[in-house]
């Protein structure tokens, strides 16, 4: 004769599947179960001694539950009531908690229904850790999506990363997994333990929408303080954001990888001071007397190879540990603002990295990329590519641009390899890649990403601006929604390349390939522009920037500030990388600071003071940045003059006065040199490269010259100039 089962006991096979963690319905089994007299209470805590229901308001007993058929399970029947506490006893401690199987539904049918939809834009508030309320008991919410998983549970250090100890609920509508764990708070670690749907276990997994990291070699994520931790003080800077990015306004970026800028010294309390503070008291008041109007930050997103600079991030809604946690982060951005100072962030939605604990193969099947590796797989970077077709995968990319420029007050971002996104054969042979349905080579997919993500910044984020490193000609990338991409501005690669081609050549040459530096001006009004000289160049054997320049020593730093002259003076919005302003001699080194001691030098104090100067008179000259997207505002006057290596053009606005700008690009004077003017009167130097504050040899003109009723060129009047050697001059008339 068999033995007859205790009430409510837990049949041996779903017993076993608790204490094996394999897959199981948890809500269906654990937690209360039943009504009134009938009422049975059953938790599994593996290694604890016994388990006794009290009351929550009253701690008064409702029963002792006794051990199940597998170790750590207790169940049995409770004393009706309401909500109830258990009292577990471990080996030598006595812990009180609620019961997390005791709570409903910790997700609205509205979160799944936009999630699905790829529209739940505040989706870190969702999906992930969140400190909430649930019943009137403060804990932590995790949520993640796991569609084709048979089995999650979340695992920390609050239940001793123990698989079996909390496995969540399954929301089918979604494929998300929740749980509601009371007790938690802001600082928690946790992973995710997997199941995939062939039963197998995949490596544990951090969060993909987790707000804060471990720090390296660590790669658990981090329960993050809610939003309202965050103090601003930026009320005045958010409000005039708009007037200060427009395309008509003077934009000049220093472009900065955060860990390498300039290292925090050593000593007493160092270490434990974030970065973000560090640089928040030295990178911004050196920006703002530098005269540069934004910061770009190299990916400040999480990343699990410091070599990567953050172009592989795993974590794209949480700052990288490395330089501090979120609130840190807030302050830096906060600080910039109140100086004046916008931040933009390069951001990486095109692609992430393989390592096992990330995105990749996230829930046992290809789910954030693709499958078939001729889509989903660059072989450049050993990275995959995000399924842009997903509703999904979308909705998590643009939440992700959506947390920093909401959440952190980010002014923008700067979309890394978008050509990359554009097209299906990005650097792929031909037997590597698969047409789009209509057999072409377009990404449509990408393509309609990019427009839905440029579509919300636009909605959401006034004033905002979204900027595409974009190398190849694709149309109207910078063009309205919904023909064009939507971006605010695109990084002008060709002039870039073309410009540093010219300038490396040694002068005597110059003449033969004159046409790199004109060629830009034939396209350089058809996208909104900026102008970048980025790490890029400087990086993965290219040397430095200075390093780039041809000639004796005096004439490299000549070539350089002429360049420099050049580019500020150019149509387009200005970017330069940190140290090509104090013209490093080295390589950049993401492992070391800026070689900070150059400026003992003349020489390189020298460039960074034309820098600076270049910057005000940018910021102050509306010819200058007012008419970037006008090809009304900029004409050639000496276009040809390939003997000489001469350039000379007008820039102009509306009703401000007009710039003349003069390039010598030869070691040699050139004295009475005529150019023609549209007027007479006085035309004051206001820039001149080769001035001795910058370590030239202060030829000139005096200050100003006298324009004459001598046509040339096409004008009415005409000056004559002395041109400096390998320099570039700038003019303004004063009448």
């Amino acid at each position: 004769m068999s033995a007859v089962a205790p009430a409510g006991q837990l049949d041996r096979n779903s017993a076993e599947a608790l204490a094996a963690g394999r897959p199981l319905d948890a809500f269906a089994v654990l937690g209360p179960h039943g009504e009134g007299t009938d009422r049975i209470v059953r938790v599994f805590v593996p290694g604890a001694d016994g388990v006794e229901v009290v009351g929550r308001e009253d701690g008064r007993p409702l029963g002792a539950l006794a051990p199940g058929l597998a170790s750590g399970l207790f169940e049995g029947p409770v004393t009706p009531g309401g909500a109830y506490l258990l009292r577990i006893q471990w080996p030598g401690a006595l812990q009180e908690t609620e019961d997390p199987y005791a709570f409903g539904p910790a997700l609205g049918d509205l979160d799944l229904h936009l999630f699905n939809e790829g529209r739940h834009f505040e989706l870190a508030e969702a999906l992930g850790a969140n400190v909430v309320s649930m019943d009137g008991i403060e804990g932590v919410r995790f949520a993640v999506w796991a569609p084709n998983a048979q089995r999650v549970a979340v695992i920390g250090d609050f239940n001793s990363w123990d698989r079996r100890r909390h496995p969540m609920r399954l929301r089918p509508s979604a494929g998300v997994w929740e749980i509601f764990i009371p007790r938690l708070g802001a600082g928690t670690r946790y992973k995710f333990d997997i199941l995939g749907p062939d039963g197998g276990r995949v490596p544990d997994k951090a969060d993909p929408v987790a707000q804060q990291a471990e720090l390296a070699p660590g790669t658990a994520s981090i329960v993050a303080a809610p939003a309202a931790a965050l103090r601003w003080n930026d009320e005045e800077w958010m409000a005039g954001r708009a007037d200060r990015q427009s395309s008509a306004s003077p934009i000049s970026i220093y472009e900065v990888h955060a860990g390498s800028w300039m290292r925090q010294k050593t000593g007493a309390g160092a270490a434990e001071r974030p970065l973000w503070d560090f640089l928040a008291e030295r990178l911004i008041p050196y920006v703002k007397e530098m005269g540069f109007t934004h910061l770009e930050l190299l990916p400040v997103t999480e990343h699990p190879f410091g070599g990567s600079w953050g172009y592989q991030p795993l974590g794209l809604f949480a700052p990288a540990a490395i330089y501090g946690p979120p609130e840190s982060f807030a302050r830096f951005v906060d600080a910039a603002h109140r100086a004046g100072i916008g931040v933009l962030l390069d951001w990486v939605p095109a692609h992430f990295p393989t390592d096992p604990h990330g995105l990749a193969r996230f829930d046992g099947t290809a789910l954030y990329e693709h499958l078939d590796p001729r889509e989903g797989y660059h072989h450049d970077w050993n990275t995959y590519i995000y399924n842009f077709g997903r509703r999904e995968v979308q909705g998590f990319l643009i939440a992700s641009a959506l947390h920093w420029l909401e959440r952190f007050h980010v002014d923008g971002l700067r979309v890394d390899a978008v050509a990359s996104m554009l097209y299906r054969d990005y650097s792929r042979p031909a037997d590597a890649w698969i047409p789009n349905v209509y057999g072409g080579r377009e990404n449509l997919e990408a393509i309609g990403f990019l427009r839905h993500l440029n579509a919300v910044v636009g909605e959401r984020c006034p004033g905002a601006i979204v900027v595409a490193e974009e190398s190849t000609a694709w149309p109207g990338v910078t063009a309205p929604l919904p023909e064009g991409l939507g971006f605010s501005f695109k990084w002008n690669m060709g002039w870039m390349h073309d410009t540093l081609q010219y300038i490396e050549h040694e002068p005597i040459y110059r003449a033969y390939h004159h046409d790199k530096m004109t060629f830009g001006l034939v396209y350089a009004f058809s996208e909104r522009f900026v102008l970048p000289i980025s790490h890029d160049e400087v990086v993965h054997g290219k040397g430095s920037l200075i390093g780039k320049m041809p000639g004796d020593r005096w004439q490299r730093f000549a070539n350089l500030r002429a360049y420099f002259g050049f580019m500020w003076a150019h149509p387009g919005k200005k970017l330069l990388f940190m140290g090509c302003e104090i013209a490093q001699e080295r390589e950049w080194n993401h492992d070391t600071e800026i070689d900070w001691h150059l400026l003992d030098d003349g020489a390189h104090a020298g460039v960074q003071r034309l820098v600076r100067d270049l910057n005000h008179l940018y910021a102050a000259e509306p010819a200058l940045h007012e008419t970037d997207g006008d090809p009304a505002g900029f004409s050639w006057i000496v276009g040809d003059d390939r003997a000489n290596s001469v350039y000379a053009f007008f820039r102009t606005s509306g009703e401000a006065a007009p710039l003349l700008v003069v390039c010598n690009m030869t070691p040699v004077p050139r004295h009475a040199y005529r150019i023609g003017v549209p007027k007479g009167g006085r035309w004051r130097e206001v820039a001149n490269t080769d001035s001795r504050f910058y370590g030239g040899s202060d030829l000139g003109n005096d200050g100003s010259v006298t324009a004459i009723d001598t046509p040339s060129h096409g004008q009415s009047h005409s000056v004559q100039l002395t041109l400096p050697p390998l320099a570039t001059v700038i003019l303004r008339s004063e009448d």
